[in-house]
């Protein structure tokens, strides 16, 4: 039993993991908490099931085709929404917080609007379950996809942010702002970028969970959001590792708590040990403490 949740443990870890990413991202470049991240992962898996079954195209052809277009939506939000209100860099928390928020409120109510406040099955694709036993373990196709899909996407980010030019770029944006747009950076464009290329590993997570759980639901945002932003907090906001390793924790902690104390206290489980962490650790995992000069 204890290695079947492991497995599952890992599973759902991969999707906070995945989440917690972008949401880190983010923060390490603008030092904001994008909270509209988890409806981005949600309109990801909506884009995904209008595909599928509206269009009847292929989970091959669906996977790149819906991360495009949650890319153009997280680029959109940042150009429209957030970038008037962080300007050059210079700019309330509280004021890109409640921003956040509303962007937040108006995915979740469009949602709704548009598709309905009921779940949908994410039915219709062309992948066809099928089971592998070892011993007493059970594993599924699905999760060997959703484990295999996680490692290569978090290898390619790892790769682009410390082995490309635009890495580079990238992480001296996330060191001070000014200071790179003075060398000569383009740190609209990097932002930019920053902001879809979350999108698109929100949208990865939200077709995974789509076709794992075969259910998709206009708040769904909230709840994996919430759980990834914990993960991102866990590992140390800001870092790309503790991110990674946040969501995995917080997918395993969640699994064997329900499985060997109680499924009702699962989100318990998860922000429990979030708390005790950032107590003797503040800065999380992998992140650093730091003071703000006020």
């Amino acid at each position: 039993m204890f290695a079947q949740q492991l497995i599952n443990g890992l599973t759902i870890g991969c999707v906070y993991a995945l989440i917690a990413v972008g949401y880190s991202m983010v923060y390490g470049i603008l030092r904001i908490v994008n909270f509209a991240h988890g409806d981005i992962f949600m309109m990801g898996a909506f884009f995904g099931l209008i595909l599928t079954q509206a269009m009847g195209v292929s989970v091959l052809i669906t996977f790149p085709l819906a991360c495009l277009c949650t890319a153009v939506l997280g680029m959109a939000i940042e150009r429209f929404a957030y970038r008037p209100i962080w300007g050059g860099g210079n700019t309330s928390r509280m004021a890109a917080l409640i921003c956040a928020m509303g962007v937040s409120i108006m995915l979740q109510n469009l949602a709704q609007l548009i598709f309905g406040t009921e779940t949908h099955p994410f039915s219709g694709t062309d992948i066809q379950l099928v089971t592998y036993n070892f011993g007493s373990v059970t594993v599924t196709n699905l999760q060997f996809i959703m484990l295999g899909l996680t490692v290569a996407l978090m290898v390619a980010l790892l790769l682009l942010v410390y082995k490309t030019k635009f890495g580079v770029a990238m992480r001296a944006t996330s060191n001070n702002l000014n200071t790179a747009r003075l060398l000569g950076i383009n740190t609209n464009l990097i932002i930019s970028v920053t902001f879809a290329i979350g999108s698109i590993l929100a949208c990865a997570s939200g077709l995974m969970v789509g076709v794992y759980f075969d259910a998709v639901f206009p708040t769904m945002g909230y709840s994996y959001g919430i759980k990834a932003f914990a993960a991102a907090v866990l590992g140390g906001i800001g870092s790309l590792p503790g991110a990674m390793v946040g969501g995995l924790t917080i997918g395993l902690i969640e699994s064997l708590g329900a499985a060997y104390i109680s499924s009702g206290y699962r989100n318990a489980f998860a922000f429990g040990i979030m708390i005790i962490v950032l107590i003797f650790r503040p800065g999380g995992i992998f992140g650093k403490a730091t003071r703000e000069k006020v």
